[in-house]
């Protein structure tokens, strides 16, 4: 079968790959639509950051080359011999967290975690084998092409949950891209009044606004903490960092209220130089989301199918898998009008 296979940093390449056959646990997923995500551009751009290259993941037993996405929905297209939720035919979505599930599921995640699609084979192929504890099925109110956007949407919902953000909160999110922009989605329906984003991307500001954001500041051509603070005197409750640099890192800290919470969501490329007295003189929290827990992606799931969370805006191209390269990875990285690209494999519905 045909997949795109990372081999390293500015190397993935689509070639044929053998299926593998389906153990008793697990659920071969004919895969439909996959989204291509920050984490893989950042593999693609500056890899190896999570792809296992020296040693087999411990959690999936491979290493690169790997098949990436891990953004993914489909059909089922077999089921191993202790499959008891799933049959062929139901339309399902991937959770692609692998954990040891030792803890209880706040924690579990930080006591090792690996990706389907980063740390082993993932969606970017006509089938691909998944845990069945991983699988979700689809609600009907969804189409296969909505099922790939759960896992993007979960990390927003994941990082508003981190920010412990309240009916009628303010928030100011650093950052227009795909995690941003559903950042704003999901800000919007937990109920913030006021929604600032900034980004140096006009085309993206102004699809932030298209999503429900209240206020948009190029941060090139003003001070997003004054032009905040203009209008939010003491700062906004909570701030999400989706950027991944060292200005809107200590921007989105200082546009926060006294003992209010800033929430790192990006994945940052190389380590940054800061001073910790910057929270000592203003009182503000600051935490961080990886992932998702299994209860927020179900959550995501749910107020997907009930219309309650409208991700689908945020979709700017769909590409075939032979034009994941120029179409996909390098358009992400030079097209600042990209936000979500879909990756068509099966197509159905």
């Amino acid at each position: 079968m045909k997949a795109a296979v990372w081999y390293g940093k500015k190397d993935i390449r689509i070639e044929e790959v053998a299926e593998k056959p389906v153990k008793d646990n697990q659920v071969k997923v004919r895969v439909a639509w996959a989204g291509i995500c920050g984490s893989d551009l950042h593999e693609y751009e500056a890899g190896p950051v999570f792809v296992p290259v020296e040693k087999e993941d411990a959690l999936t037993g491979e290493k690169a080359p790997i098949t990436m996405g891990h953004e993914f929905a489909g059909v089922v297209e077999e089921v191993g011999a202790n499959v008891t939720k799933y049959k062929v035919g139901d339309r399902v979505v991937i959770n692609p967290t692998l954990t040891y599930g030792n803890k209880p599921e706040d924690l579990d995640v930080y006591n090792g975690f690996s990706f389907i699609g980063l740390h082993g084979d993932g969606g970017f192929a006509k089938y691909v084998n998944v845990p069945e504890s991983n699988v979700y099925a689809l609600p009907e109110t969804l189409t296969l092409q909505d099922g790939a956007l759960v896992e993007p949407t979960a990390v927003a919902v994941q990082a508003v949950k981190e920010g412990n953000m309240k009916f009628g909160d303010t928030v100011a999110i650093y950052g227009a891209g795909p995690i941003g922009l559903l950042t704003v989605i999901a800000a919007k329906a937990a109920g913030a009044s006021k929604i600032f984003v900034m980004d140096l991307s006009e085309t993206r500001l102004a699809k932030a606004k298209e999503l429900g954001a209240t206020h948009i500041i190029n941060s090139g051509q003003q001070n997003p903490v004054e032009a905040i603070k203009a209008i939010v005197p003491d700062g906004v409750d909570v701030s999400f960092e989706v950027a991944g640099v060292a200005p809107t890192f200590k921007q989105a800290i200082d546009s926060t209220k006294a003992r209010g919470t800033m929430v790192i969501v990006s994945i940052f490329a190389r380590p940054i130089e800061w001073h910790p007295l910057q929270l000592t003189n203003t009182g503000v929290k600051i935490t961080s989301a990886i992932a998702y827990t299994p209860t927020t992606f179900q959550q995501t799931v749910d107020l997907m199918g009930t219309g309650q969370l409208k991700p689908q805006g945020i979709v700017t191209s769909v590409i075939q898998l032979d034009d994941i390269v120029p179409k996909g990875f390098e358009a992400l990285t030079t097209d600042k009008s990209q936000a979500k690209i879909l990756v068509e494999l099966s197509g159905e519905k």
